[in-house]
């Protein structure tokens, strides 16, 4: 009807049942049909088999929403637009409370906000984002953190349709790691630790005590260039 009246619809889904009973999905572009005087004669429909397409998008919903991490996915706008069971039992949020809702906004911390934007938005210009830590508020506002990765979503024309972030929690991780720091720091022994550039990344109180200098005095610091003298720098070197 509408392109019986000169409004020529594109893109539109609709099934069709072949002469054998198979539902088939055809993506169809509906255009005005004129004579030579410009009157309209009829409709002229372009389509599409889009079945395939279809089928393949339905197997990676459901990969998508069973998978054992946690998947979120949000539009151009960043609304979100997937929301997967593992990210519906750690954050606590059922599919109709999240979705169409700004993922920035509404479910990241104030503190945490403009960078997590700054990922989505790099994401939406093609630039994908690895290992970002970021933490969320759980619906019984809990925090938890995040490890993500930000993956650029395009449709079949290339054209970026949002983003695809696949979380991890490591929140017992972190809090392992605080509680491994804290037994290091107040240890009864002189605990120091470099980096691969031989540069002091640990210094426990026991050193200070013991050495005279505080932390903001040694980190980043070359250990054995600064700190030990000229006849042992070879063999502690080594």
């Amino acid at each position: 009807d509408e392109a019986m009246t000169g409004n020529e619809t594109a893109n539109f889904e609709f099934p069709l049942i072949t002469k054998h009973g198979i539902r088939i999905e055809v993506l169809l572009n509906a255009t005005t049909r004129r004579d030579e005087q410009g009157n309209i004669i009829g409709v002229v429909g372009i389509g599409q088999d889009i079945t395939g397409r279809i089928a393949q998008e339905r197997e990676y919903s459901k990969l998508i929403d069973t998978a054992n991490a946690p998947i979120f996915g949000v539009d151009t706008k960043g609304s979100v637009n997937v929301w997967n069971q593992c990210a519906r039992k750690l954050v606590g949020y059922n599919t109709d409370e999240v979705m169409g809702h700004s993922l920035v906004k509404e479910f990241i911390t104030e503190d945490y906000q403009a960078s997590v934007q700054a990922v989505l938005d790099k994401a939406l210009d093609g630039v994908e984002t690895a290992n970002f830590e970021f933490p969320l508020i759980t619906k019984a506002g809990a925090r938890i953190e995040v490890l993500l990765n930000a993956t650029t979503r395009r449709n079949e024309h290339d054209k970026v349709i949002g983003v695809v972030g696949i979380g991890q929690d490591i929140t017992a991780r972190l809090a392992q790691e605080r509680e491994y720091s804290k037994l290091i720091d107040n240890a009864n022994a002189p605990i120091f630790g470099v980096d691969t550039q031989g540069r002091v990344n640990v210094w426990n109180q026991c050193a200070m005590k013991l050495v005279g200098y505080s932390l903001d005095e040694v980190m980043g610091k070359n250990l054995v260039q600064e700190f030990i003298t000229n006849e042992y720098k070879d063999a502690v070197s080594t």
